[in-house]
């Protein structure tokens, strides 16, 4: 049996990724196999979206991950790197920069975007782990004026935070050519709440109609609560739909969800209660206007995750995200049955450095292999935490 490897080799201040083939039972790195799931490890690669020297590549689940066809576009955050013990390895006295990268080729190569030439998608608000970027006007966070398009064949929309512990001021950007440009900030509604915690986390439901699934500060004004929001005018107004369950004990946040049928969503929700942090699942019968538990997606995330879900082209769900727990890595798991059941975890990896890991986003890509990207480090790529991917082919993933 033999296992895809990659070596990280400095060159210029840069990492570039080589492919290696060497038998397994030498060294193993990246690829394992779940215990009741079949496995071809030589269909997982990781490879490197971004790198860069005394950087903090992190955090695509707070920006999102939107594709057309075999182009992908994904955000995440690009602050300096600085050893804080426990704490994000983030320098609070340097600029936190958001960053986009595209690719044209199903996740096989990248190229960096910098929004921030344009004044868009700015990093503001509490919730940097840096600071904001100097020298620069920030465009104030104003009311929408026009209705969007959601149906545009390049539509992409993105929802950011201010502050991720109880809530703040969020707002919402539109594109209509793939990200290239955005339109915003526009401010999004508290809905008499303490605060909104946007992520990027929607459904399409038509030309003027878009449901957003959010994260509010609880009746404490702590952290955290899900909710589901929608628009029938294209975003010039926005109402409260339903509560995704009880307000919890500790927290339930970072909804990743999709669309089932004609009449029923399923959400994952990462989810804390006491000691315990996993992944939960959710589900509506009636369009998000009420919501029921399902079941235990992931059981144990180490300490904690947000999933990344997705519907696959055979029917089938994929659920990814970072085990946050020795070994630390990047699993998936797959359910054939609309999210009732889920299989056990596939293991890309269990290299990572420590927790400072994940925050995966996923999407498929048009021969059905998916494209998983996070950000990531370990021993062979030096202390820097860089964004990541893993492609991997889901078809060879079935119950023995």
């Amino acid at each position: 049996m033999k296992s895809n490897m990659l070596f990280f080799i400095r060159k210029n201040t840069r990492f570039i990724i080589v492919p290696v083939l060497i038998l397994s039972f030498l060294y193993h790195l990246g690829c394992s196999e779940a215990e009741n799931l079949k496995s071809d490890d030589e269909s997982i690669r990781h490879g490197i979206v971004y790198y860069e020297d005394g950087r903090f590549g992190g955090w695509p689940a707070n920006h999102g991950i939107w594709s057309w066809g075999d182009e992908i576009l994904v955000g995440f955050c690009a602050a300096y790197y600085m050893d804080r013990g426990n704490g994000h390895a983030v320098n609070p006295d340097e600029p936190e920069h958001h960053l986009l990268a595209r690719s044209l080729d199903g996740g096989e190569t990248w190229n960096l975007e910098y929004p921030e030439k344009q004044k868009s998608l700015l990093p503001r608000g509490a919730m940097l782990f840096g600071t904001t970027l100097p020298d620069v006007d920030y465009p104030p966070i104003r009311d929408l004026k026009e209705p969007i398009n959601f149906t545009h064949p390049d539509f992409a929309m993105t929802f950011r935070m201010e502050d991720h512990r109880g809530g703040g001021q969020s707002r919402f950007y539109y594109s209509y050519d793939r990200g290239k440009n955005w339109n915003g900030p526009f401010a999004l509604p508290l809905f008499d709440t303490p605060g909104i915690a946007a992520r990027t986390d929607y459904l399409v439901e038509g030309e003027s109609e878009l449901l957003a699934f959010l994260t509010a500060g609880k009746s404490d004004g702590r952290e955290g609560r899900t909710l589901v929001v929608s628009t029938r005018d294209g975003g010039l107004n926005w109402e409260f739909l339903s509560w995704i369950g009880p307000e919890p004990e500790v927290f339930r946040i970072m909804p990743s969800t999709v669309r089932l049928s004609e009449h029923e969503i399923l959400t994952t929700v990462r989810t804390r209660e006491s000691d315990r942090r996993l992944i939960k699942g959710w589900i509506s019968k009636d369009n998000g206007a009420n919501w029921e538990f399902l079941t235990d997606v992931a059981p144990d995330v180490g300490v904690g995750n947000p999933p990344s879900l997705i519907k696959l082209n055979d029917g089938r769900l994929a659920v990814t995200y970072a085990h946050r727990a020795e070994p630390y890595g990047i699993r998936a798991r797959l359910s054939d049955d609309n999210g009732r059941t889920w299989s056990d975890p596939i293991i890309f990896r269990e290299d990572g450095g420590n927790w400072d890991i994940g925050y995966s986003r996923s999407v498929q890509r048009t021969d059905g292999k998916i494209v998983t990207i996070y950000y990531y480090w370990n021993e062979e790529s030096g202390p820097e935490r860089y964004i990541a991917s893993t492609i991997w082919d889901p078809s060879i993933y079935n119950d023995d």
